[in-house]
């Protein structure tokens, strides 16, 4: 139940609305959940199931409507499931059946004469978020448009009535990334619920250890091109071997994640393959399949083998670096992880952190060719840098707006700011310098590439909790 005020003194009005799940037709988090765990049932109603649930949380920021969440007591997603179980035996939902003033009534869809079904046709109805079209079946009739948009109200600075807000309140941004003020809030939000960050460190973590495993993986098959194939060290050996670490890292931080960690081979037990997680865990495990096999090949200096390999191996360290794009595609209900550059910033990351990944080892090794390394490094920089420019300027929704405008100006501004300072401007500077004076200091290039990496994680940070930050109830 929400709770909003509108007006002033004296013709202010109270609005109460019921969040719930909306029974969507094309409901995002069927698609993304990775074991079938969400589903929908004979009737048409979209049901989970508790036992095949690992709890990665995916379905959390699918859904537009802030419907799932997590029950403490069993770790798994959970949601209003319309009380299936009794309209399965011809029961209406319990609710409905409470209700003294039947304020919430059920619709047949697939009967022409149902009365509900008559109202809906006729009557003035809303629903929630129809930008995401997710075809969403619950309507609500003579509701405040404020009451269903939670991007107009705001908790005042004295609080809510009957609840305290705490830290995971989410408090919605008032200024856009342009600095100006935001005319939109047009109510208080008198009573709401609080929520923890569904994603957090864990996930931009992992974006930056799977972007070094397969970054490093396509700069080694880059040298393999530059006619390095021979140097069984710094091509053949050791990259398969740092891609491993990360990958294991990548692992770790994935399952580490899950609220049912021990279930996580239901990935590949109970996949649903229109979720990327499964897609992604396909690539992650082909990818380290082949970086094993390049191992192999590189300890036994089989340097014709290699080549063979070089080029699907690359691909594949692209794809274990670009996939989490389309799996924040899929996550509905965060409009700023929809935008069309996560793709070719992601590339962009995996050439930061595989040229960063040599300029470390470059410290600790001879690496072949190091000025292409400190090119790719300042390339990626530069891209990075100019697709960040391009996102800020580009017009978005509100909801993109408000996220931005919590990652520049907001509860994210020094995150961001140290993803640009240790991610772009210093690792940028040292390359120019190494490359300018051509000089032979390994240490140099070597602090580029961990100051690119620390501001990798900080961007990351930055981009992943911006996109959770607007309220969606």
């Amino acid at each position: 139940m929400k709770y909003i005020e509108t007006g002033k003194f004296p013709d202010a009005s109270r609005h109460f609305s019921v969040m719930r799940c909306n029974q969507c037709e094309d409901a995002p988090c069927m698609t993304i959940c990775p074991t079938n765990a969400l589903f929908r049932a004979d009737n048409g109603v979209v049901d989970f199931q508790d036992d095949n649930c690992i709890g990665c949380k995916s379905c959390m920021n699918a859904c537009p409507y802030d419907a799932l969440f997590i029950n403490p007591d069993t770790n798994t997603a959970q949601k209003c499931n319309f009380c299936n179980h009794r309209i399965e035996v011809g029961l209406e939902p319990s609710c409905v059946v409470v209700c003294p003033t039947e304020a919430i009534k059920v619709v047949d869809f697939d009967n022409p004469t149902d009365p509900v079904a008559k109202i809906i046709g006729r009557e003035d109805v809303a629903v929630r978020s129809p930008e995401q079209n997710t075809k969403p079946k619950v309507f609500y009739k003579g509701a405040d448009q404020a009451s269903l948009d939670p991007t107009r109200t705001k908790i005042n600075a004295d609080g809510m009535i009957w609840a305290d807000t705490t830290p995971d309140h989410r408090q919605t941004p008032v200024l856009n990334h342009k600095g100006h003020g935001d005319a939109g809030i047009v109510a208080r939000t008198t009573y709401t619920t609080s929520h923890k960050t569904t994603w957090d460190m864990m996930v931009s973590g992992y974006l930056v250890t799977k972007a070094v495993a397969g970054g490093i993986m396509m700069m080694a098959a880059l040298m393999m091109v530059l006619g390095h194939a021979d140097k069984q060290a710094a091509v053949g050996v050791v990259p398969p071997i740092v891609a491993g670490i990360m990958l294991a890292l990548t692992g770790g931080l994935l399952v580490g994640d899950l609220k049912q960690p021990k279930r996580f081979y239901y990935l590949l037990t109970k996949s649903n393959f229109d979720s990327w997680l499964v897609k992604g865990a396909y690539v992650l495990s082909g990818f380290a399949a082949l970086s094993a096999v390049w191992f192999l090949l590189g300890a036994a200096d089989a340097t014709s083998a290699l080549q063979v390999i070089a080029i699907p191996t690359a691909l594949l360290g692209a794809a274990t670096a670009g996939y989490t794009a389309f799996l924040f595609g899929q996550c509905e209900g965060r409009d700023l992880w929809q935008t069309p550059l996560l793709l070719p910033m992601l590339l962009a990351r995996a050439v930061i952190a595989g040229a960063s990944a040599y300029a470390i080892l470059d410290v600790a090794m001879d690496i072949p060719s190091p000025r292409a390394v400190w090119w790719a490094l300042l390339g990626g920089v530069i891209a990075i840098a100019f697709l960040s420019w391009v996102e800020l300027q580009s017009k978005g929704s509100r909801h993109v707006e408000m996220a931005i405008a919590d990652m520049t100006k907001g509860a994210q501004k020094q995150l961001f700011q140290g993803g640009v300072a240790f991610g772009m401007l210093l690792p940028a500077v040292l390359a120019i310098i190494a490359l300018a004076a051509d000089i032979d200091t390994p240490i140099v290039v070597g602090i580029a590439g961990l100051s690119a990496l620390f501001g990798m994680f900080l961007s990351e940070t930055a981009f992943v909790r911006a996109g959770q930050s607007v309220p969606l109830s």
